[in-house]
């Protein structure tokens, strides 16, 4: 069962904002966190291909290991959340692609012969991509769980910050993945605000939606 303890969604979406110092005394227990991110991948892929992969960092070997490839500006949140959930593009998510349908078919969520097609249609596009190709599918599908699961943690009642600032060239080794076959996205830290700091942050502006949208 959810533990969404905000169920408005024009607050979760519109009052979202990022968070870099965070209630160090304020846990998350790992169940919920694992509920959290199931909740995230329900975030759509293209073709279903569900390219994303979490590493959750929760203790303070593991928090030794992101000092050691974070850029100094990101300290604060590294030091006080509660977690910091990594979200890593997988290359080679096409690979399970058949014994996903395959399995669809078994649970008769599908026919064979609509699998069939899917996988006829579908899987022959990423056994030909280029691995330029997949990186590009891989992070981009991977940013839909990663916005959903920012926006799952508000409904937790948590905060979040999304976190690009690390060497990305070693991330994935470090965390004791293939570096060849999963590609940093970003790390996102989760917590409670600290209400102190939050009052001395300043609050980001966006440009008007004219300046970055146009009609054709």
């Amino acid at each position: 069962m959810s533990h969404f303890i905000n169920n408005d969604f024009s607050d979760i979406l519109l009052h979202r904002h990022s968070v870099r110092h965070f209630d160090p005394t304020v846990k998350i227990s790992r169940e919920e966190l694992q509920e959290m991110i199931a909740e995230a991948i329900t975030a759509p892929s293209a073709c279903n291909l569900q390219p994303w992969r979490f590493v959750i960092i929760d203790t303070e070997a593991a928090k030794d290991v992101l000092r050691s490839f974070f850029m100094p500006f990101n300290t604060p949140q590294l030091e006080t959340a509660a977690a910091i959930v990594f979200i890593f593009g997988d290359t080679q998510a096409y690979k399970s692609y058949r014994d996903l349908w395959n399995q669809a078919c078994e649970d008769g969520r599908i026919s064979p012969e609509k699998r069939d097609e899917v996988l006829k249609t579908f899987l022959p596009l990423y056994e030909a991509a280029s691995y330029e190709g997949l990186v590009h599918d891989a992070k981009t599908n991977s940013s839909l769980a990663a916005m959903q699961l920012m926006l799952v943690a508000r409904a937790h009642g948590y905060d979040t910050n999304a976190i690009q600032g690390y060497n990305s060239k070693v991330a994935a080794e470090k965390l004791g993945l293939d570096p060849e076959r999963y590609v940093p996205n970003m790390a996102i830290a989760i917590g409670k605000a600290d209400l102190i700091h939050l009052n001395k942050e300043v609050q980001s502006s966006r440009y008007s939606v004219d300046e970055v949208s146009r009609f054709l």
